[in-house]
């Protein structure tokens, strides 16, 4: 998507699930069911097909580049980004905190295995510069992955480059 200058100079930093919190908003799922309360009030509940996935910056002034995904088989992804800084209590998450846009990319049942996921450009470009942005000020940046239409988590692979600011 994006040139970059001198190649020894990317950052590619890899989407890791984080598979404690992710366990912890099943949790919250299954406790409210169990009980029969109601979510609270603009609360955002993971679905089953979800995970939370992480970015960790060790670098804080980015510029960024391209995006790297690869799915085998079929299927759609979504990734959203979370404008919450998760603290040690773990506060439930609210629908208000979800980024736009958000990225998709998609192989369709029917395309053969080598068939270039598609996605959509601009929405794309976009997230991965707010994605850039939001790094000047955190460490950590969390994300909701949903898997759709036969994709799966084993299946994935994603990351983002990258270029440090001068």
């Amino acid at each position: 998507m994006g040139e970059a200058n001198n190649p020894s100079d990317m950052i590619v930093l890899e989407f890791k699930e984080d598979i404690a919190l992710t366990e912890m908003m099943r949790r919250r799922v299954s406790s409210l069911q169990r009980s029969g309360q109601k979510r609270q009030d603009g609360e955002r509940l993971l679905l089953p097909h979800e995970a939370v996935y992480r970015l960790d910056f060790h670098n804080q002034d980015l510029n960024f580049n391209r995006w790297y995904f690869s799915l085998s088989g079929h299927g759609r992804v979504t990734i959203t980004g979370i404008s919450q800084l998760w603290t040690p209590d773990l506060t439930n998450l609210m629908t208000r905190q979800l980024l736009e846009p958000i990225g998709t990319f998609w192989r369709n049942t029917g395309d053969p295995e080598e068939t270039p996921l598609k996605y959509l450009e601009a929405d794309m470009q976009e997230f991965g510069e707010r994605i850039a942005e939001l790094a000047k000020v955190r460490k950590v940046m969390y994300f909701l992955f949903a898997f759709k239409d036969g994709a799966e988590a084993a299946n994935l692979s994603c990351s983002v480059e990258f270029t440090p600011e001068k």
